[in-house]
């Protein structure tokens, strides 16, 4: 089999068989197919696209590269989410021990935070001690114990993916739908879960700008779930704005557990029971309004902070800061940003936002950045608030004073002013199941 030929029949729009999309990941992954002829196919499929076939095809190869985690001791009660990154989304905190108090078994793999995006294993090592790497027998007495873990990414979990990846971000081919399909299920299936939920973001803080193209990603990833055997949904949700008030590790970890007891943003809230539900009514088998009435109950009746404060501890963390989050370190220096005017907060940049919460110390450019957990971005304003000239409409956090200048004018530039209320967008668009 040649690679030419396979550039050639996907140049003309042509369908590649099953053979020829295994022959390509299997010979790339093993390093006998050169960056140029992989290169030249990722650009023949992004301007010709995919069929859902040679999609779901192009996901198993990739899902088979490396390891693959086999949860079948826990029947169809694995369930896992993703997200596809946006700012303030610390929803797997909340979400994952509201399904585990309730009976699903959540064995996740998250990633860390690259770019203006967290990530949720770096909000984790916000306790101390809490052991993000485990091998396999700790993970799986882990998740038989509380019904949970969360680790992150296997150096060897869908390799395939992490070399398409690499390249595709050099060759302009990230934004294709196919591509984007399989990389993110490929992850997900090799993670080994029954069902999976997806969270789908678009808005200014997501990687999908419009709500349409987030829908045909959903679509698509939706589909190739079924065709793989899984039971699968995606919820399309709003990035225009970040998602509750929070911004960085500790700070969002303190918000995720204020809505675990009840309180916290209601937009966070509305997310976070939104997945949950959708994980429940996989996991258990339970309708829409059997599985939403559970989720409420469960952070209610304390049942799901119970199981978050349990799992910290089985990971080796300090599950002490849950009952008193004074224990989390604090930034040295504070500062609040002000109202320039007087008016509605007409539009914010979450992308934006999310890089000055990043220059503040809370995100990282490169994988080898270190990240501080105390800093960040609490928001007092957001989109639709009316604010009068000097009104705090931020407050920053950071131990390094000479990062609060450069930050501040970042958030400034980031928000729109008007004399008019804006409308908002809905929180959640749409589900796809």
């Amino acid at each position: 089999m040649r690679m030419y030929d396979i550039i050639t029949a996907k140049k003309r729009g042509e369908e590649l068989s099953d053979e020829q999309i295994e022959f390509v990941i299997d010979a790339y992954t093993k390093g006998e197919i050169p960056d140029y002829q992989i290169s030249a196919l990722m650009m023949a499929i992004y301007f010709k696209g995919m069929t859902d076939k040679e999609t779901a095809t192009m996901t198993m190869a990739m899902a088979k590269s490396g390891d693959t985690i086999d949860l079948s001791e826990f029947g169809t009660l694995t369930v896992d989410k993703h997200s596809t990154g946006g700012v303030g989304d610390k929803t797997t905190l909340v979400i994952a021990p509201i399904a585990a108090s309730l009976g699903c078994k959540v064995a996740k793999m998250s990633g860390r935070g690259l770019g203006h995006t967290g990530g949720t294993v770096d909000k984790l090592e916000s306790f101390t001690g809490y052991k993000t790497s485990m091998d396999a027998e700790e993970f799986f007495e882990c998740v038989r114990r509380c019904g949970m873990a969360v680790i992150g990414q296997s150096g060897n979990l869908a390799p395939a993916d992490k070399k398409l990846y690499a390249l595709r971000d050099v060759t302009a081919t990230v934004d294709s739908i196919p591509l984007i399909t399989a990389s993110v299920m490929s992850k997900k299936l090799a993670a080994g879960s029954h069902s999976i939920v997806l969270d789908v973001k678009y808005g200014s803080g997501g990687f999908m700008k419009t709500p349409e193209d987030a829908e045909r990603l959903a679509c698509g990833m939706v589909e190739i779930g079924k065709r793989c055997g899984r039971s699968i949904s995606a919820l399309i949700t709003c990035m225009d704005i970040p998602l509750g008030l929070a911004i960085g590790n500790s700070l969002e970890v303190k918000e995720a557990l204020a809505v675990l007891s009840g309180g916290g943003p209601e937009d966070l809230k509305t997310v976070c029971i939104a997945l949950a539900t959708e994980m429940v009514m996989h996991s258990l088998g339970m309708g829409a309004a059997e599985a939403e009435a559970a989720v409420r109950e469960a952070i209610s009746s304390g049942k799901a902070l119970s199981k978050f404060k349990e799992w910290i501890g089985a990971q080796g963390g300090s599950a002490d800061y849950v009952s008193d989050t004074s224990l989390f370190p604090e930034a040295k220096f504070t500062h609040e940003v002000k109202s320039p005017k007087d008016g509605y907060v007409y539009s914010m940049n979450a992308e934006e936002i999310g890089i000055a919460s990043v220059m503040l110390g809370a995100g990282r450019v490169t994988k080898d950045d270190s990240i501080d957990h105390s800093a960040g971005i609490i928001l007092a304003k957001k989109t639709g608030d009316y604010t009068r000239c000097g009104d705090t409409i931020a407050v920053l956090y950071t131990n390094n004073e000479k990062k609060l200048a450069d930050a501040e004018a970042a958030i400034l530039a980031a928000i729109r002013f008007s004399d008019k209320r804006p409308e908002l967008p809905a929180l959640i668009y749409k589900t796809v199941r």
